[in-house]
């Protein structure tokens, strides 16, 4: 009975099952695509037609190496999900695995280390385009890694930049060069700079950097700026200051028990410094959004969340195997 009963999962398995591989992923996936999945899960999200699974990690030192596992997840209207990755002396390895919401069945695993590259940046597309002022001119990233780029990439089309600028421990003037003739900015308006110059010149800022302390003072961000924290999702790091924190209108975090479980602007402020009544979930916000005054600073925290991984996994499901 035990056979004939495994037998006919699997034959079910087979039915719906499939695998979806990077290149699959990297040739179907664009951010447009990614921001638009986003900003339906969290409004979904935000009228309680989504729930998040916290994330969970595991850690071993074995043959000199650091191993850990880590798992997050979510449930949408149509499809479950969960994304486990390995780490591997601070290199990752994603995959995502989606269920049929109405059969229960898995539909599919995703290799998913482009998605979450292009999820992470395209989380924070949907906050700033929620979130910054319509007129914003400069935009400031702090880091020249990967996600920075993706942030450029995500963020120079939402609002008429006209200046772009870097700071960064090392690689500030390559990323500017490249990113000046990708584009189309003048050259002179794409530049290196020191912290301060970036933080108080900005209309927004976005941080992608794994700094363990804030990057510049809180003080020096002008009125009105909109300042996206991204780098980090450990609670003994943090890139913003009690300074920065303290001023802000209005502190947007993804889901309210990762980021006050997770995030080290939320574990290592003072007591007092956030306030719970100027803390809210994205989702809440784009379901019904707030007035803000033009002078007003609005803080983005993410330490990403499995909704962002389920639901674009289940966008790329469906632009290759249709709809659930």
């Amino acid at each position: 009975m035990a056979v004939a009963r495994a037998g006919r999962y699997r034959g079910r398995y087979s039915e719906f099952m499939h695998l979806i591989t990077e290149a699959q992923v990297r040739a179907t996936l664009t951010l447009p695509a990614a921001v638009a999945a986003l900003r339906e899960a969290f409004i979904n999200h935000g009228r309680g037609r989504g729930a998040v699974l916290a994330r969970g990690r595991a850690g071993i030192t074995a043959q000199g190496q650091a191993l850990m596992i880590s798992a997050m997840g979510a449930a949408l209207p149509e499809v479950l999900g969960s994304k486990v990755y390995s780490t591997l002396n601070g290199q990752f390895q994603f995959v995502i695995t989606l269920f049929s919401a109405a059969t229960g069945l898995p539909l599919a695993t995703l290799q998913a280390n482009e998605l979450t590259r292009l999820r992470t940046a395209a989380a924070t597309a949907v906050a700033t385009d929620a979130l910054a002022l319509p007129g914003a001119g400069t935009l400031a990233i702090f880091g020249a890694g990967t996600q920075a780029r993706a942030h450029a990439e995500a963020l120079l089309p939402l609002r008429p930049f006209e200046r772009v600028l870097i700071c960064a421990r090392s690689g500030a003037d390559r990323f500017a060069a490249e990113l000046a003739a990708a584009s189309g900015l003048r050259a002179d308006a794409v530049m290196a700079v020191d912290a301060q110059t970036a933080a108080s010149s900005a209309d927004v800022i976005v941080t992608c950097t794994r700094a363990m302390d804030p990057l510049f003072d809180g003080a020096w961000v002008k009125p009105g700026a909109f300042v996206a924290a991204v780098g980090s999702s450990k609670p003994v790091a943090r890139e913003l200051d009690d300074a920065l924190l303290a001023r802000a209108a209005l502190i947007a975090v993804e889901w309210l028990p990762a980021a006050e479980g997770e995030a080290g602007e939320f574990k290592r402020a003072a007591p007092g410094v956030i306030r719970p009544e100027r803390v809210a979930e994205l989702g809440a916000l784009l379901a019904a959004p707030r007035p803000r005054a033009a002078g007003d600073v609005i803080v983005y925290k993410s330490v990403g969340i499995g909704l962002e991984d389920v639901a674009i996994a289940h966008w790329v499901y469906s632009q290759l195997h249709g709809a659930v």
